[in-house]
């Protein structure tokens, strides 16, 4: 029905065809045959051709009233996706674990809202098992997380690499034997301790200890049973826990040792209950990755946080 409702919209706005043709750079009797096509299809004139200019019939000022609600919303998208273009408008969902939303993802965002202050940022705490799942879902178009997808549903860029420490309260007298091999917070916090020189302490000292050990769904807690099992022991576990945080925490109160990433240490605030020791093996190092849905289309949005969290 409103097909072809320039001409019958020039026309108005012309209050005639020769006017209108001329306007459209085509000839007049084509446009009156445009316009005749498309009366015939509403089944009733929309111009009173006996008056000069032309005026509306009672049909024609309902087709024009629509004609210009169409254009609005032509308009108003036009707008939208130019705004959208240049992040005037849109969203950014965004998910992580507890530790990565207090304390990484933060001054991302805020870096990223004093650049683009009318985008809407959604901030998304869950576990990873969860966080995953929402993700493939769609509800979230990026999450930061430590573990490994799978590369057949997942596309990431790395954050950062990630070292995994043990701690352990400096209350526990296995530390006394142990002094050789204790790192300073300093060499933490600016890397050295990944230094070969640097000892790595022979893990299964703490075999008779107790541990704080996050689930297997999490990496950490993977990662932690296969670094004892390695060390040829398994950790007389006391708690079974969801968020490193939550671990460090309990093991700063001295009841458990616990395994702690670098970037947490280098985040959470400085504590004098803990001694840490570097790990031996592989299994302790890891990347950080920003995930998001493998074949989806990338927004503009996405594309400038990534570059905002990921300098080149």
């Amino acid at each position: 029905m409103f097909q072809g409702m320039k001409y019958v919209y020039e026309v108005y706005k012309e209050k005639s065809f020769s006017k209108a043709a001329a306007s459209l750079f085509i000839s007049q009797p084509s446009l009156s045959a445009n316009v005749k096509r498309i009366e015939n299809r509403i089944g009733s004139p929309i111009f009173d051709r006996s008056t000069k200019p032309l005026q509306l019939t009672e049909v024609g000022e309902h087709y024009i009233q629509a004609i210009e609600k169409i254009m609005d919303i032509e308009n108003n998208l036009k707008n939208f996706i130019r705004d959208l273009g240049d992040l005037k408008t849109g969203t950014l969902n965004i998910g992580g674990s507890n530790f990565f939303s207090s304390w990484v993802l933060p001054s991302l965002i805020a870096d990223f809202s004093q650049k683009f202050p009318n985008i809407q940022i959604s901030l998304v705490e869950e576990s990873s098992a969860n966080l995953s799942l929402l993700l493939q879902a769609g509800k979230l178009d990026l999450m930061i997380d430590n573990c490994i997808l799978d590369e057949q549903i997942f596309d990431h860029y790395v954050y950062q690499k990630e070292h995994l420490l043990l701690a352990v309260p400096k209350s526990y007298s296995v530390n006394t034997r142990l002094q050789e091999y204790q790192i300073p917070i300093e060499t933490i916090h600016d890397g050295s301790f990944l230094s070969p020189e640097v000892l790595s302490v022979p893990l299964n000292s703490f075999a008779n200890e107790p541990f704080i050990i996050l689930r297997s769904d999490n990496d950490t807690g993977k990662r932690a049973l296969t670094i004892c099992q390695e060390n040829n022991f398994t950790p007389h576990t006391i708690f079974r826990l969801d968020q490193q945080m939550t671990a460090y925490n309990i093991a700063c109160s001295g009841m458990g040792i616990t395994f702690i990433g670098d970037l947490l240490l280098a985040s959470a605030p400085t504590t004098s209950e803990l001694i840490f020791y570097k790990l031996p093996g592989k299994n302790c190092n890891r990347n950080v990755s920003f995930y998001w849905k493998k074949g989806r289309y990338i927004s503009r949005a996405m594309e400038e946080f990534l570059k905002i969290a990921l300098p080149q």
